[in-house]
């Protein structure tokens, strides 16, 4: 009898022992994708439906999982731009307005598919809960649903590599069940140290037709940054760093 319901404690045990840890899996999708303090320079590119190009280059610092300031060093008529983010907060600094100027995360600082919350992310573990994993064949796939009604999107589907742990695709939804956008993680690079991650991110939406938005990253790695980079009194001097 003591063996019956030893084993029936084990087989009840089974299932929860094998049950995926959804909150983890993101984590470490988190950590894939960038290193927890980072520099990187990033290729903005919006292609509109005549073919028409339009591309940004910035140079990117992240610390800790929400903290995040990029500098516009091209086109030439936006140079010397600066945007900040620290949590769900964001500013765009202007040198011809000469002070920071709060922004929100549906905006778009370039005017393209990808927002502010796209151009400026953070850790997803920082915004979102998971809610459900389920495992797939090459793929895990996460339900998140934001944290604040502060964030982007109010839920995510996201495709993940169950090898590689790395995002594959996210489909944004808003409150409504409203599909916003798809975004699709390809070419997975070497960037030394320890930083293997996708080197293109492509974005469209249903609600721009004819639109596309791709994110080309180059330059990743880890480095260490003061606490002062990241407010908005040194948003001014950010240029300094490139000098």
């Amino acid at each position: 009898m003591k063996k019956l319901l030893s084993f029936i404690l084990i087989f009840i045990a089974l299932p929860a022992a094998a049950a995926l840890d959804g909150t983890q899996i993101l984590q470490k999708v988190d950590r894939n994708l960038d290193p927890e303090s980072y520099e990187s320079y990033r290729k903005l590119i919006d292609v509109q439906p005549d073919g028409t190009r339009k591309e940004y280059v910035l140079y990117t610092m992240k610390k800790g999982r929400d903290k995040l300031v990029s500098l516009f060093l091209s086109p030439p008529s936006d140079k010397g731009r600066a945007t900040l983010r620290i949590g769900d907060n964001m500013w765009l600094y202007m040198p011809d307005v000469g002070r920071p100027i709060r922004i929100t995360s549906l905006q778009s600082v370039t005017g393209s598919v990808f927002n502010n919350a796209d151009i400026l992310r953070i850790d997803y573990s920082a915004e979102y809960n998971v809610e459900t994993a389920e495992e797939q064949k090459d793929a895990y796939l996460l339900s998140l649903k934001a944290k604040t009604g502060e964030v982007a999107y109010d839920r995510l589907k996201m495709s993940v590599d169950r090898h590689l742990l790395l995002p594959v695709t996210i489909e944004a939804y808003a409150a409504s069940g409203m599909l916003i956008k798809t975004l699709r993680f390809k070419d997975v690079k070497d960037f030394g140290g320890g930083i293997k991650r996708p080197a293109t991110l492509e974005t469209d939406s249903p609600l721009y037709k004819g639109y596309k938005s791709v994110m080309l990253w180059s330059g990743l790695k880890n480095k260490s940054f003061p606490d002062e980079i990241f407010t908005l009194n040194y948003l001014p001097r950010v240029q300094e760093l490139r000098k």
